[in-house]
């Protein structure tokens, strides 16, 4: 079945009312963690606020993609106070997601000019490497999705070059920097291991199911290398050969946004997250969360990011 053309899709714009839902929801979620957290009531309470820390965590990655699409609500103004805000509690600056994910889109199936896919580019692999990914991987531990927000969120010698204008290139330094200072401020206003004890625990919970949608999306789909050379960026309606879908449970679905409907946002990135299910297609490449989760956790590491086996130095 081909995917229906994107003109299909036009009256499915952002929804303020939608948009606000979600947004409340977040809050709502990031609120009452804190408030369980620091309530003192025991291990049950402070255990539900880090597991509702960890979905609003999460909620705000998902938002901040979503503003950066200029598609939580219909006002340009509001998606970037929006982004500027789930950024805070992203651990991604929106100033810099917004190039890197434009650019992310505007190569996929390019995996060398891709921002996003360029450090999975086969390479030779150190020992050093291929032990932290191992090791990570099989532990679960966040590791991933920790160096994705470095190399491509604050490595800012590296984004500026997708600004062509140099007050552009400023203010994404800027900004990078007030963020920091954002960051500084909280822990000298509540201290360091106070607030790791009211959100460390959810932080990572968060860090880790982000781990495994993120690599969920493009990981082991084929792929092009352009090498140097130059190439047309292939337009969302070829790009669905290069995704994958990974289906959630219908509430936690909801939940983010559909963020795991990602063969249809690629197809469609002009529709909301919130509306992505409306549309009638089933994605070719989806598969259900843990029949994908038992079939990659049973790989290493280096095999699931790179096609590398432990002992071999080439790409399989």
């Amino acid at each position: 079945m081909t995917a229906p053309h994107a003109s299909k899709f036009r009256d499915l714009n952002p929804v303020d009312k939608l948009g606000w839902a979600h947004l409340g929801l977040n809050l709502a979620f990031l609120g009452s963690g804190v408030v369980l957290a620091a309530s003192g009531g025991g291990a049950i309470p402070y255990i539900l606020g880090q597991l509702l820390l960890a979905v609003g965590f999460m909620q705000s990655f998902v938002i901040l993609h979503e503003a950066g699409h200029r598609t939580m609500f219909r006002s340009r103004r509001l998606n970037v106070a929006v982004g500027v805000i789930s950024g805070l509690f992203a651990l991604t600056p929106y100033a810099t997601w917004q190039p890197v994910h434009n650019r992310h889109h505007r190569y996929t199936g390019w995996q060398d000019l891709d921002a996003t896919t360029e450090s999975l580019t086969p390479r030779e692999l150190s020992g050093f490497e291929k032990a932290a990914i191992n090791i990570a991987w099989r532990f679960w531990l966040p590791l991933f999705s920790i160096v994705y927000r470095i190399q491509n969120y604050w490595r800012v010698s590296r984004i500026a070059p997708f600004l062509p204008e140099k007050t552009d290139q400023r203010r994404l330094r800027l900004f990078v920097l007030l963020q920091v200072a954002s960051y500084g401020l909280l822990i000298w206003l509540v201290g360091f291991s106070h607030l790791l004890f009211l959100v460390g625990p959810g932080l990572v919970l968060s860090l880790m199911g982000q781990d495994l949608l993120i690599l969920s999306q493009h990981t082991g789909m084929p792929t092009n290398l352009a090498e140097g050379h130059h190439v047309d960026p292939f337009p969302p309606s070829k790009q669905e050969e290069f995704t994958r879908s990974i289906r959630l449970p219908g509430w936690l679905s909801w939940v983010l946004l559909h963020f795991d409907a990602h063969e249809l946002h690629h197809l469609y990135p002009a529709v909301p997250g919130y509306r992505l299910r409306q549309i009638d297609y089933d994605p070719p490449n989806e598969v259900n969360m843990l029949q994908w989760l038992r079939e990659v956790k049973a790989l290493s590491g280096t095999q699931f990011l790179f096609g590398k086996s432990d002992q071999s130095s080439g790409t399989q």
